[in-house]
């Protein structure tokens, strides 16, 4: 399941993706266990259904010992995804940064997060896994990347997602918790993309309960008004406890019109299509 490469450095320019491939969509979030994980394996599973080759990377996974499954390998279970890449792993369930040190490891550099990620992003594709034989050639690619916990968390000396996302050229997507308190906390960290330079792709809310309430109601119409950007989806709550078939049948349902064409980078002329649903 796991493709890995060595830290190599590959032409084109530094700060951004090779052209070869479109660039990746960065996920973010607005905090640890907000559902980025789930949001992830939705968006890939979309790109499945729409006859793209996917791909998922987790810079960094912490937490975890060597051979258990990581986020990626998680949201590559739920989503029938078969390119996964994780770069590195740290035993602590901590920051990046602190469980390196806490560990008396070497802090991670840029380089040896982004050469990995590059020589994955200009590996020849795969095929789209259950497409039928008739389906032809994947028509294009998709590769995910997810982050760890929210926007500032340090993935190593001052280090953060947004060096990764501008490093590769790509549009962030926020996901965000449906509940009393969202408001803030996302347009906090869509107004940290903003300032960083990057693009905020969209919010997906990783969690959506099946009788929203009055705030979680509220906040579907607010979020896009007080941040600027589309709700893109919004993630049943208990969605991870899906059969990967299952999954992957209802996964497209749960985004607005056209979020997949519109995030990747090679049809900027796809738009998003925003309609508040119940």
């Amino acid at each position: 399941m796991t493709t890995s490469f060595a830290s190599a450095s590959l032409p084109g320019s530094p700060g951004s993706a090779s052209p070869a491939a479109p660039a990746p969509i960065v996920i973010t979030g607005t905090g640890t266990d907000v559902g980025k994980t789930v949001a992830t394996a939705a968006l890939a599973a979309h790109g499945l259904s729409e006859g793209l080759d996917v791909g998922i990377c987790k810079p960094i996974q912490t937490g975890l010992g060597p051979g258990e499954p990581g986020d990626a390998h998680e949201a590559a279970r739920l989503s029938g995804v078969r390119r996964v890449l994780e770069v590195r792993r740290l035993p602590d369930p901590l920051a990046p940064e602190t469980a390196a040190r806490v560990a008396g490891l070497p802090q991670s550099t840029l380089p040896e997060l982004i050469d990995p990620i590059r020589a994955w992003l200009r590996a020849p594709g795969g095929s789209v896994p259950n497409a039928p034989a008739t389906s032809g050639p994947a028509r294009g690619r998709l590769d995910l990347v997810e982050g760890a916990g929210g926007v500032l968390v340090r993935l190593g000396t001052d280090l953060t997602v947004l060096d990764l996302a501008r490093s590769l050229d790509a549009p962030v997507v926020v996901v965000a918790r449906a509940g009393l308190g969202t408001l803030s906390d996302t347009e906090l960290t869509v107004r940290a993309i903003e300032a960083a330079g990057l693009r905020c792709a969209g919010i997906v809310i990783g969690s959506w309960p099946a009788d929203p309430d009055l705030a979680e109601r509220c906040n579907l119409e607010d979020l896009p008004r007080l941040t600027g950007v589309p709700v893109l989806g919004r993630v049943p709550a208990g969605a991870g406890a899906l059969s990967q078939a299952e999954f992957g049948r209802r996964a497209p349902g749960w985004f607005e019109s056209g979020p997949v064409t519109a995030l990747r980078r090679d049809d900027p002329s796809a738009q998003v299509t925003p309609a508040v649903g119940t």
